[in-house]
């Protein structure tokens, strides 16, 4: 389904379209994208609904080649995304929204979060930030290694690739069905 509906732009008021598209992701369900813009003054959104709640998951996969970089992903509103290898936990927060991207872009939202924060640093911080900066360009460049876990109660988050391994939280790993399908 692709529907454009007329609506209004909540920060200047002016007539915007949204636009509404169903997708279906293999392993996973029909999703629901949402998208809008106001040329006027900028305000944009994007959301991802997972239209079907399934069993609580737990996913990982080590991105180690240039291919990893464009493995899907997919982070519902109430999944937990971890970088160990760089620190970084996005929790979900209550204005929070699902995403459809690859791992280059899981990345790039990193460097965008981190890029905000040094507005605010001071002294080593900065130091610190920069360095998280320099570890994430090497990893967008696959000369570092870095490992992406989501962990969504929701069980309407994943990675699609045969190298992800697909949980529940709290459970030792195990072959998800893209794993068992590449093995056959």
């Amino acid at each position: 389904m692709y529907q454009v509906v007329p609506g209004l732009c909540p920060d200047c008021g002016r007539e915007i379209e949204y636009i509404y598209d169903t997708e279906y992701i293999p392993y996973f369900s029909d999703m629901l994208l949402l998208s809008g813009v106001c040329p006027d003054c900028g305000f944009r959104i994007t959301d991802t609904m997972i239209l079907n709640d399934h069993e609580p998951c737990r996913w990982e996969m080590k991105a180690s080649t240039p291919e990893d970089l464009d493995v899907r992903v997919i982070r519902s509103m109430q999944g937990e995304v971890d970088i160990p290898e760089f620190g970084i936990n996005i929790y979900p927060g209550p204005a929070c929204s699902g995403f459809v991207s690859n791992m280059e872009g899981v990345l790039m939202r990193a460097e965008d979060a981190v890029r905000r924060v040094l507005l605010s640093c001071e002294g080593e911080e900065v130091a610190a930030a920069n360095e998280l900066l320099e570890k994430i360009d090497k990893a967008r460049r696959s000369e570092h290694q870095f490992t992406v876990i989501i962990t969504d109660p929701s069980g309407n988050s994943g990675i699609v690739s045969p190298k992800a391994v697909k949980t529940k939280p709290d459970e030792e790993p195990q072959l998800n069905d893209c794993t068992m399908r590449s093995l056959a």
